[in-house]
């Protein structure tokens, strides 16, 4: 076996073990006479999941694009908010019926879970306390106590409560956790 066919299979026997310098330059012939070009392949990285999952609040502050490679149901929350994102804040509003003039926070947590495919029957924000599985969801998270509720779906708030108008309105600021149980969808 010729001395060049015996260097590729010891690197091909030792798994490549063998250093760069040790394997003969291609020929002219085997080039067509230009000299060839290494090029060092690109670095693999991994984008932070805070930033694959997160949705984008819109120049109009009223509706949010949801991020690339969410689930359909998160797709479908996003949507059914920015349906009633701008509808004013209605006590009791969204619980009678799912199409209304006005909605609270838990009536607005229903609606989005409920067009979402992930609830059947609105519930007030006791109720929601006990919704799906405890702690964070990966794209969706139901905060609750006793008073009040609101949702985050892929990183963005849809809440009824917070600076500037009340009803439902995607929020770019973080809501308080502190007092709240946090829920979320299972496998969301």
């Amino acid at each position: 076996m010729p001395a060049r066919g015996l260097v590729a299979l010891a690197a091909l026997v030792l798994g490549g073990l063998v250093a760069p310098a040790a394997h003969a330059a291609p020929t002219e012939a085997a080039t067509g006479g230009v000299e060839p070009t290494l090029v060092a392949p690109e670095p693999i990285t991994t984008a932070p999941e805070s930033m694959v999952t997160r949705a984008v609040l819109a120049a109009d502050r009223r509706t949010a694009t949801r991020p690339a490679g969410a689930p359909p149901a998160v797709a479908k929350a996003i949507a059914a908010a920015n349906r009633i994102s701008g509808r004013p804040y209605r006590w009791g509003g969204g619980h009678g019926r799912w199409e209304d003039a006005g909605y609270d926070c838990s009536g607005t947590v229903s609606y989005v879970l409920h067009h979402a495919g992930l609830l059947d029957v609105a519930r007030d924000s006791s109720a929601l306390m006990g919704y799906g599985r405890r702690g964070r969801g990966r794209w969706i998270s139901v905060y609750a106590h006793g008073g009040h509720a609101y949702i985050v779906i892929a990183g963005l708030r849809f809440d009824t409560s917070g600076r500037g108008e009340d009803g439902p309105r995607w929020r770019a600021e973080r809501g308080s956790a502190a007092g709240y149980v946090v829920r979320h969808p299972a496998a969301l």
